[in-house]
C-alpha cells in the first residue's frame, strides 16, 4: 500500500510504516484542496497535521482512500462525518503531546507573573529595568483550568507541585488529580482565579467562548492563557481587556487565523502589546512530542491497514481485534447501518460452505463495521460477494 505523509511529519513515522511493508511518500508542506484531489487518487492512506484541510469534496474524490491520520490532537481540519459515510476511519494522537503543552503553560504562567518576556526585550534593547513592581511568585496563587482532559489534568499536576492552588471546570464530571478542586460552573472558576488557562476542543459551544462578557467575570488583574484552539477567544475583546487593565497579561499560542507556513507574515491585533506572550502554535512542537506522535499515529495506521483494528478512531465504530489466525483470511466490510446486512452476509457464507473462525461487528448511526475471519480458501470469493451487496461501502480482504 502507498501512504502520503504531509507537513513534515516526524521521520519515525515514515520509518515505522516502511518497516511494516508500506511505501511512504513524506512531504514537507501542506496541500490545498485541488492538490489533494489530484494526489490522493494514488494513495491508500494519508497523514497530516493541522494545516491540511480534508474537505467533503476531497473525501468524495479519493476513492481508494482507506484511512486518514491526524498527527496531532485536533481533527477539526478533517470532515469527520464525510469520512465516516465513506467508510474511512480517522485516527489522531490524543496523548503524545500533552506533556509538552502542559510545560509550555507552566512556563507562561511564570513568565507572565515575572514579566520575563517584557524585561528580556528591554534588556536586548539596552534598557536596564530592575524592579519588583508587578512581579510576583506563583506560589499560593489560584489557577483555573477550563477543560480537565489529558492536557488540563497534566497542567494541574505540574502547577500543584509548584504550590499553586488548582481549580478546574469541565462540562463532563472528571476525577480531580491531587488536591485540585472542581468548580460547579465557569463563572465560579473565573471569579477566584489569578490565572485562567483554556484546554477545550473546537466545537460549536467553544467557538467564541471567551468574549468581553466572560472576561468581565474574571478577577481584576488576572491573566489569560489560551493554548487550545484559536477560535475559543475573541481577540478584539481580549485586546480591549488588556489595554484597559482589566487583565494584567495574556499568553496566546493559537489564533483564529494563522500563517500557512513560516514564510508568511503573522498578523494579529495582539502584536505590540508588552503584556502579551505570543507563540506560533508551538504547544506540541517539541522533538520529544513529535517523535511520540509519529510513533503513536503510525502504529494506529499499521494496525488498521494490516488487521482492521479501529481502537482510537474518532469517527468510526471501534473494533479492537488481534491478527487473523494463520489458517484464516480476514474480510473487512463497512456497510450502511440498515436492517438485514448481517443476514445477507451469513447467507453468502453459508452458500459457500465457509466456516467463520472469528467475527466482530460494531455500529454507529450511519455505518456498520464487520471484521470476519474465514478459512483461507474461501476469502477471495466471500469478499467479492460481500462487496457486491448494495449495502456495502468498503470491503477489503487481508
Amino acid at each position: 500500500m502507498d501512504i502520503l505523509l504531509l507537513e513534515n511529519i516526524h521521520q519515525v513515522a515514515k520509518t515505522n510504516l516502511e518497516n511494516a511493508g508500506f511505501n511512504v511518500d513524506l512531504r514537507k508542506s501542506a496541500m490545498n484542496e485541488d492538490e489533494l484531489i489530484s494526489e490522493l487518487k494514488n494513495y491508500d492512506a494519508v497523514g497530516l497535521r493541522s494545516k491540511t484541510k480534508i474537505t467533503p469534496k476531497v473525501i468524495e474524490e479519493a476513492g481508494n482512500l482507506l484511512s486518514i491520520c491526524a498527527f496531532c490532537i485536533g481533527t477539526n481540519q478533517i470532515h469527520l462525518n464525510s469520512a465516516n459515510q465513506r467508510g474511512i476511519p480517522v485516527f489522531n494522537a490524543p496523548y503524545s503531546n500533552t506533556r509538552s503543552v502542559a510545560e509550555l503553560v507552566i512556563a507562561e504562567i511564570i513568565s507572565l507573573s515575572r514579566r520575563l518576556t517584557h524585561v528580556s526585550m528591554l534588556a536586548h534593547q539596552g534598557v536596564w529595568e530592575k524592579s519588583a513592581t508587578n512581579a510576583h511568585e506563583v506560589r499560593g496563587k489560584n489557577l483555573g483550568i477550563v477543560g480537565y482532559g489529558h492536557i488540563g489534568s497534566q497542567v494541574s499536576v505540574l502547577a500543584e507541585a509548584m504550590g499553586i492552588n488548582v481549580f478546574y471546570y469541565d462540562i463532563v464530571k472528571k476525577l480531580p488529580l491531587g488536591n485540585a478542586t472542581p468548580c460547579a460552573n465557569l463563572e465560579e472558576l473565573l471569579e477566584i482565579s489569578d490565572f485562567v488557562s483554556f484546554h477545550v476542543p473546537e466545537t460549536s459551544s467553544t467557538k467564541n467562548m471567551v468574549t468581553k462578557e466572560v472576561i468581565k467575570q474574571m478577577k481584576q488583574g488576572a491573566y489569560l492563557i489560551n493554548a487550545s484552539r484559536g477560535s475559543v477567544v475573541v481577540i478584539e475583546d481580549l485586546v480591549e481587556a488588556l489595554q484597559s487593565g482589566k487583565l494584567r497579561g495574556a499568553a496566546v499560542d493559537v489564533f483564529p487565523s494563522e500563517p500557512k507556513n513560516n514564510d508568511e507574515e503573522f498578523h494579529s491585533l495582539l502584536r505590540g502589546l508588552d503584556n502579551v506572550i505570543l507563540t506560533p502554535h508551538i504547544g506540541g512542537s517539541t522533538e520529544e512530542a513529535q517523535e511520540a506522535i509519529g510513533m503513536e499515529v503510525s502504529e494506529s495506521m499499521i494496525r488498521f491497514l494490516n488487521d482492521g483494528f479501529t481502537g482510537g478512531a474518532v469517527n468510526f465504530p471501534v473494533i479492537e481485534c488481534g491478527k487473523p489466525q494463520e489458517s484464516a483470511r480476514r474480510v473487512i466490510n463497512v456497510h450502511k447501518n440498515v436492517p438485514g446486512v448481517i443476514s445477507n452476509v451469513t447467507k453468502i457464507v453459508s452458500s459457500l460452505g465457509a466456516n467463520i473462525m472469528y467475527q466482530n461487528l460494531n455500529t454507529d448511526p450511519n455505518i456498520g463495521y464487520l471484521v470476519m475471519d474465514v478459512q483461507a480458501g474461501y476469502g477471495p470469493e466471500l469478499s467479492e460477494q460481500i462487496a457486491a451487496l448494495d449495502t456495502s461501502i468498503k470491503t477489503r480482504l487481508l
